[in-house]
């Protein structure tokens, strides 16, 4: 049985200066028995993928609060698969996109792009914690 701790790369894509989410998100997964590569904010999908690559990382958990995120995350999963990460899990939440949409018009779209679950604004950090927990099969574990 794999005892480590299951290790997940986050930050917050593109352009985007907005820490304090990524704060909060860290100290959330960290707390749920995480272990977390904080990249910071202003983080591009290679600089994610190479922290993947280089922790052996068991997810990848994409913030953006400015509204880019749709841009910023187009082509992340292609990369990842040319980069020997294929199906590893990929989750956004955030202000995802630009201007008020329907978050069930939005999902769809990032689904599309490859992604596995995607959040909208104030989704609670338990709320992708159970779902990172699902995408990971971890059953309960850390609790």
């Amino acid at each position: 049985m794999d005892n480590r701790k299951k290790v997940l790369v986050m930050g917050v894509i593109g352009a985007d200066v907005h820490a304090v989410g990524n704060k909060i998100l860290y100290h959330a997964f960290t707390e749920a028995g995480f272990e977390c590569v904080n990249l910071g904010v202003m983080v591009s999908q290679e600089e994610y993928i190479a922290a993947a690559i280089e922790s052996n990382a068991d997810a990848i958990v994409v913030s953006s609060l400015y509204g880019q995120g749709e841009l910023d995350c187009r082509g992340m999963r292609e990369k990842c698969d040319e980069a020997g990460l294929k199906g590893i899990p990929l989750v956004v939440g955030g202000n995802i996109v630009i201007g008020k949409q329907k978050f069930e018009e939005v999902e769809p779209r990032f689904k599309a792009m490859g992604f596995d679950r995607a959040f909208p604004p104030g989704t609670s950090p338990e709320t992708t914690i159970e779902a990172l927990r699902e995408l990971l099969h971890m059953d309960g574990e850390g609790k």
